[in-house]
């Protein structure tokens, strides 16, 4: 039987950063996935981006990560929302309000899981197992036997699932979940467009979801945009078929015009959008985070950055009590830190949805106007998306 100090359940982009973290504390790490590493030319590759805010990038900085991402790096100095129902109404959210550095950085996922594969293969105390995925756990006091897909069995002093919406981790923990479903989906495409986009994040709230478009680096000369467009499902799935005059068509009727004249590019995919908060976060010698414990809608750039959050609680709370790793007290730790924080945000980012789904357009146009045009909580309100405190 194999050992290792943390077993880390998925190979997406949380569960790497778990374990170029982890390892970058010099703990064995061993990372499991059942699904092959990605293709960037394949049909199934990942369209999406991710917009890493400042305290992720600090965290991924320590662990060496963010020189190998910094050069597919979008800055992202403003979130614009518009409320383009009746008279549109359009407010900036400045991170120079804040200080000298950008919101955050946006990054294509395909781009980021390529840095944290290439750093892990780096790392000689770092076991990362493709097309192996876990399928069983026996925990006891002093550790956790994962059994593997391929039979395998392997004991630690932590196991972390962090293997996504459907995680088979919680499942074996027997731990439940509260989803909401809103009927919707996110299409996800790329667009060039005729303005720079200044490093502006935009938010174009309509009937049936945002219409977001955010920063990218030009693209055969033009500037580029990716963008995520909420909708009805079934909305999106015919907009994903349509050719590509009309579905150029459909995309300038929705956006408000806020970049000029937008021309698609490259494939289209389709993303279901809920809501899902993990009952509890924690069970004998297992830690439950990113998706496995939380799946909000992609509102506010929030969904990698609440999982890199419970990536830096873990770390934190390795470095100060590295002999611990795992027992009952270290992981009440964990979830004392997370469980709060993580509610807040998925409560907080349903209600936005939900608002922009049911068409309040005066009420939502005068919140927009509260929120920005008073300093105070306009100011409040931006460091509650970084994840830092007031000073």
């Amino acid at each position: 039987m194999d050992s290792t100090d943390i077993l880390i359940a998925g190979g997406g982009t949380a569960g790497l950063s778990a374990a170029a973290v982890f390892g970058s504390l010099g703990l064995r790490v061993t990372c499991v996935d059942p699904a092959p590493a990605e293709t960037p030319d394949g049909p199934d590759a990942d369209l999406r981006t991710t917009a890493i805010l400042s305290p992720a990038r600090t965290l991924l900085e320590g662990a060496g990560l963010w020189e190998r991402i910094a050069a597919e790096a979008t800055p992202l100095r403003v979130m614009r929302i518009v409320d383009a129902r009746g008279a549109p109404v359009r407010r900036d959210f400045d991170a120079g309000d804040l200080g000298d550095q950008p919101f955050g950085w946006n990054v294509p996922n395909l781009a980021l899981k390529r840095a944290l594969a290439d750093q892990l293969a780096t790392m000689p105390n770092v076991t990362l197992l493709r097309g192996t995925g876990f399928a069983g756990r026996d925990a006891q006091v002093d550790e956790v036997v994962a059994t593997l897909s391929d039979g395998r069995r392997v004991s630690a002093r932590l196991l972390v699932g962090a293997d996504g919406r459907d995680s088979a981790v919680r499942r074996a923990c027997g731990i439940g979940v509260r989803t909401t479903r809103y009927g919707q989906k996110a299409l996800v495409f790329a667009v060039t467009h005729d303005e720079p986009h200044f490093g502006v994040s935009t938010e174009v709230h309509a009937k049936g979801g945002p219409f977001t478009l955010v920063p990218l680096p030009d693209h055969e000369g033009r500037p580029c945009s990716a963008v995520v467009w909420m909708t009805d499902g079934a909305e999106a799935l015919h907009l994903r078929a349509l050719p590509e005059e009309a579905f150029a068509t459909a995309v300038n009727a929705r956006s408000a015009g806020v970049m000029g004249h937008l021309a698609p590019v490259g494939g289209r995919q389709v993303w279901p959008i809920i809501t899902q908060v993990a009952d509890r976060l924690v069970a004998r010698r297992t830690a439950l985070m990113a998706e496995a414990a939380h799946v909000v809608p992609p509102i506010g750039a929030q969904g990698l950055n609440m999982s890199l959050a419970d990536l830096r609680a873990l770390r934190d709370l390795a470095r100060a009590r590295p002999a611990e790793i795992g027992t009952d007290a270290w992981l009440d730790g964990y979830a004392r830190q997370r469980e709060a924080d993580i509610r807040l945000r998925a409560f907080g980012i349903d209600a936005l949805n939900r608002a922009s789904i049911g068409g309040l357009g005066p009420l939502r146009a005068l919140g927009l106007r509260a929120m920005h045009d008073l300093a105070p909580l306009r100011h409040g309100l931006m460091r509650l998306g970084l994840g830092v405190g007031r000073g």
